[in-house]
């Protein structure tokens, strides 16, 4: 672009007419920065040269990027001032520029002026549906669309997958799939990237099935490009695979390819999950050489990282690095005092976040109860849990509450803790019910514990976990006859209880050893593993 612009000023300002203009807008909107398609636009005006209709779409679509609604809104206010409110490519780029910003109102209202609807402006619609959360309207889109006989394109699908990933739409998913291929789109890079991500994220509970279909569309592709790459990793990532995460990333290095911020992102949250220090702290150094310190996203992944590493003074050290500190980043802080036992520093740390006019957010007070209930401070828990609705105008999710009914358990207030259930804002999940069940087998409450059973087994009646508790509270309470009869009960459903283990790290390689075990897979005693070698203990669950 530096080359067109220096052509561009060479031409004299009389010879300049619209087809030059449009051609140097284009190239600011296609290969950026966009902003200066919007700037080129502005000095076409002023030179009182006058826009046609191809001049429209690249300006609208550079205000999209770059979210500039104001700046969109005068644009639009110039189509209609020439004439061109009713040419359908000006009118598409529209559809996209207000969904972009969030203004569905005006996209809708845009969209339904068009009287000959294509498949581009259909999709224009249907994407910005999805991208701002309003999947079902996204689905009737696609609909609708189809049910009027419009051949959605690749990018129709692309736009419309993420609906069904977060949907958990499996069957609509393979449905698109299928669509795919029929329409030969399915050695397009962008629709291959997309389906692996919603694989990926279709996944529950780190289901093999998911993540290898989201692995053999990766390694059929003939052509990848870093989504790919970064697609294929976050799978991993999200479905707990740590080290097939860090696998990947390797053959990546291997193979000499290039990788991005995104890219860093997924590694260090898969070291963050296997408490990996050591191929954590080489993320970190590969973020230095790519010279990504100031991603704010980085950061936070890697101040969660440490926390989850137990290395406290260094996720304090990347956090009193950065020059801005968003709310992400202080909430990330805060959780990282909480889960290493520092409540008192979590509180303090809020505190600080609240002086610097930094407003918490549901995420944030999630941290901040973990804090309490960690450190037993039940009545900051009682405090902070009210804040958030009568200052902050936060209502209080599921997952607060199960933060409340653990503080109140863990203190022995198992009547407060249950009354709180009965005045949940919201319906109570088995997360919430199980934190009270914990409490009931702490304190040896039998029959408030039989009670909360009843709504366990009905809310999730596969888990080991509570016919498990529900045992050891029988078997202190002197009654082993009923503890036996759900140890039964767990055998006849095939029920297993998960076995613990440790994960130490020798030589930089990581080594589990499950509950139980006496030996390591090599062969040698655990014994002679740990004392013939230095090592460092990584994490016990």
């Amino acid at each position: 672009m530096s080359y067109a612009r220096n052509l561009f000023e060479e031409i004299p300002l009389r010879n300049r007419d619209v087809f030059i203009w449009n051609t140097f807008i284009r190239g600011y909107s296609d290969k950026g920065p966009c902003k200066e398609a919007i700037v080129v636009y502005k000095k076409m005006h002023q030179n009182g040269v006058l826009p046609d209709r191809y001049t429209f779409p690249f300006v609208i679509r550079s205000c999209g990027v770059l979210s500039a609604l104001r700046e969109g809104k005068e644009v639009h206010c110039n189509v209609i001032k020439h004439g061109f409110d009713a040419n359908e490519f000006v009118q598409s780029s529209l559809v996209a520029m207000y969904s972009r910003n969030g203004e569905i109102s005006s996209s809708e209202m845009v969209f339904s002026e068009i009287v000959d609807k294509d498949v581009v402006t259909w999709t224009s619609l249907i994407a910005g549906y999805v991208q701002n959360g309003w999947f079902m309207e996204g689905l009737d889109g696609f609909r609708r669309m189809v049910g009027l006989g419009i051949q959605p394109n690749a990018v129709t699908l692309v736009s419309i997958l993420p609906a069904c990933a977060v949907l958990n739409l499996l069957s609509l998913r393979e449905m698109i799939h299928g669509l795919g291929i029929k329409l030969g789109v399915d050695s397009d890079v962008s629709f291959i990237n997309t389906l692996i991500s919603t694989y990926g994220k279709c996944s529950v509970d780190g289901n093999d099935e998911n993540v290898n279909r989201a692995r053999s569309l990766f390694d059929k592709m003939v052509v990848r490009d870093i989504v790919s790459w970064n697609a294929m990793i976050a799978v991993y990532e999200q479905n707990k695979l740590g080290s097939d995460a860090i696998k990947l990333f390797r053959r990546m290095l291997d193979e000499n390819l290039d990788f991005d911020y995104i890219t860093l992102v997924s590694v260090i949250s898969a070291c963050a999950q296997s408490g990996d220090f050591n191929n954590g702290e080489w993320a970190r150094h590969l973020v230095t050489s790519k010279g990504l310190e100031n991603s704010s996203s980085i950061t936070n992944a890697l101040i969660d990282m440490y926390a989850k590493c137990g290395c406290i003074d260094l996720a304090r050290d990347v956090f009193d690095r950065l020059q801005e500190r968003t709310v992400v980043s202080w909430t990330a802080m805060i959780y990282a005092c909480s889960v290493n036992g520092h409540g008192n520093d979590a509180l303090e740390m809020f505190s600080r976040m609240l002086k610097e006019k930094v407003n918490p957010n549901s995420f944030t007070f999630i941290a901040v109860l973990t804090a309490c209930k960690h450190s037993g401070l039940v009545e900051e828990g009682r405090e902070y849990y009210k804040s958030m609705n009568e200052d902050y105008s936060i209502v209080p999710s599921v997952e607060h509450c199960a933060c409340m009914v653990d503080l109140l358990g863990r203190a022995g207030l198992l009547t407060e803790a249950s009354e709180f259930i009965e005045n949940m804002p919201v319906e109570p999940d088995a997360g919430v019910w199980g934190a009270l069940l914990s409490a009931c087998s702490t304190y040896e409450n039998v029959e408030l514990a039989e009670r909360v059973a009843e709504h366990l087994f009905k809310l999730d009646p596969h888990s080991e976990t509570y016919y498990v508790l529900l045992s050891k509270i029988y078997a202190q309470a002197g009654t082993p006859e009923k503890a036996a009869r759900f140890r039964k009960l767990m055998k006849d459903r095939d029920l297993r209880k998960t076995p613990g283990h440790s994960s130490v790290e020798i030589y930089l390689r990581s080594h589990k050893f499950p509950s139980g075990s006496q030996s390591h897979p090599s062969g040698e005693s655990e014994t002679s593993k740990v004392y013939g070698n230095p090592l460092q203990v990584v994490s016990g669950t």
